[in-house]
């Protein structure tokens, strides 16, 4: 092996955040080196040629990778791969983007993660922020990487939403105000496939806080619950329920939600939010606490979780057809999310499901799709274990292989007052792109009939 270089970083996977983390690894003077395995989009090659960074797609030469002095790594990488390992064995320290832009910025952090509602909050807290006329970035999972932000000028907050992948890679990185939505099995071929690995890893959101940082979480979510009660964790607790009436946090009162912080009371009708629904409650509540603690004036709390959109793919709905509905619902990729789906819809639901399934266990789901589905049509290459989950309750179960055959027979298969519920349940890498690439084609589908 070649001497390590302490000013050379290497960075694994040219996407959006390697390419963020190589902006600002280069404004930081360092050399930099981006290696990706699969091929690099045109719209990032433009961006390293321009900043004159060297890169390398189809492959990993490890040459020029074990003489770095630190390894930057997209999270899409496992831990356990190959390469990582030796990297590790060489004594080079891997880290995430986000580790690495946190030590280039002074702004306040509020980092948002879960199983479940990420993106949603994440995009409502940065409304709420921006409505209250603050400096504010929003990064992470969404928009461009916090690396790139830091590295084109820096904010004075950032909204993050953070996935337990990249919070592995979070050593020193410091969360003002952490959010933990709710923690459900998901993504366990990750994690030895043992559900307290997966849940470890959502909790490093808390670490390196003290007692003047911020905690906002699901009290209703009993893994999130108890881990809270062990001292360890040092920041002001906000709890938020629906079932409870939380004294340093949000509740329902009625037909109101409250949120109280620091004896100060914060009130408006459940009915006046934009995001209706039960899930969406909570992440209102999370949104609006954030807003309080920061205390931003609750007439501009009231009117962003009033008039905010929600974000697309995410029980959008996409219209009307003979009084049939079509909600897209692609980015629900795991069982818990289209759980949340369909207990969002009352009526006869014909549910299209299917994809690439992440070890999904339907059996949370049998009793909503025994009281609310009417059909199913699956969408999928293999389909084998949603017939097993679902075949005693159901009797219509189809099988397509695109959009365009799942929507036509969906319709077939409803009258009007049904809802059409695209709510995979299942990543979407068998027959799209992505989830983005399901929904879109999904929209289009609809739009034909």
């Amino acid at each position: 092996m070649g001497g390590r270089n302490g000013n050379r970083i290497v960075i694994l996977g040219g996407g959006e955040s390697g390419v963020g983390a190589a902006m600002l690894a280069k404004k930081e003077g360092f050399e930099v080196f981006v290696s990706d395995r699969g091929e690099i989009k045109e719209k990032y090659k433009s961006v390293l040629i321009s900043i004159d960074v060297k890169w390398e797609d189809g492959k990993h030469t490890e040459a020029k990778i074990l003489n770095a002095g630190e390894v930057i790594k997209s999270p899409g990488i496992p831990d356990t791969v190959p390469l990582i390992v030796k990297i590790k064995e060489a004594g080079i320290g891997v880290i995430s983007e986000i580790e690495f832009a946190g030590r280039y910025t002074n702004a306040k952090i509020i980092g948002i993660t879960g199983s479940n509602g990420k993106t949603t909050t994440a995009m409502l807290t940065y409304y709420i922020l921006k409505n209250a006329g603050l400096d504010v970035g929003l990064a992470g999972n969404i928009g461009d990487s916090l690396a790139k932000q830091v590295a084109e000028g820096d904010k004075g907050f950032y909204v993050l939403e953070l996935s337990s992948f990249q919070l592995d890679g979070m050593f020193d990185f410091k969360v003002d105000i952490a959010m933990i939505l709710n923690i459900t099995p998901d993504h366990l071929d990750r994690y030895d496939n043992k559900f307290e690995n997966y849940a470890a890893s959502k909790f490093r959101i808390l670490q390196n806080q003290t007692k003047y940082n911020e905690i906002i979480y699901c009290y209703d979510d009993e893994v999130v619950r108890e881990e809270l009660k062990k001292e360890k964790y040092k920041g002001v607790k906000h709890p938020f329920s629906i079932k409870a009436v939380a004294s340093e946090g949000a509740y329902i009162n009625k037909e109101n939600l409250i949120i109280n912080t620091n004896n100060k009371l914060f009130k408006m009708k459940i009915t006046e939010l934009a995001l209706q629904g039960k899930h969406n409650l909570y992440n209102s509540m999370a949104s609006g606490i954030a807003g309080r603690v920061l205390d931003l004036k609750k007439e501009v709390i009231r009117e962003s979780l009033t008039d905010f959109k929600n974000v697309e793919h995410r029980l959008e709905e996409v219209g009307k057809v003979h009084g049939i509905t079509f909600v897209n619902d692609s980015k629900a990729t795991n069982v818990n999310s289209t759980w949340y789906a369909l207990e969002n819809y009352q009526h006869p639901i014909v549910w299209i499901v299917g994809g690439v399934d992440k070890g999904n266990d339907y059996e949370m789901l049998a009793e909503l799709v025994a009281d609310r589905v009417k059909a199913i049509v699956c969408l999928g290459k293999d389909n084998t274990k949603i017939h097993d989950a679902f075949g005693d309750i159901i009797e219509d179960i189809i099988s397509t292989e695109s959009a365009q055959d799942a929507v036509n027979m969906a319709y077939q298969l409803s009258q009007k007052g049904d809802t059409v519920l695209l709510s995979p349940a299942c990543a979407s890498f068998d027959l799209f792109d992505n989830y983005e690439d399901r929904g879109q084609q999904f929209k289009k589908a609809v739009k034909a009939l």
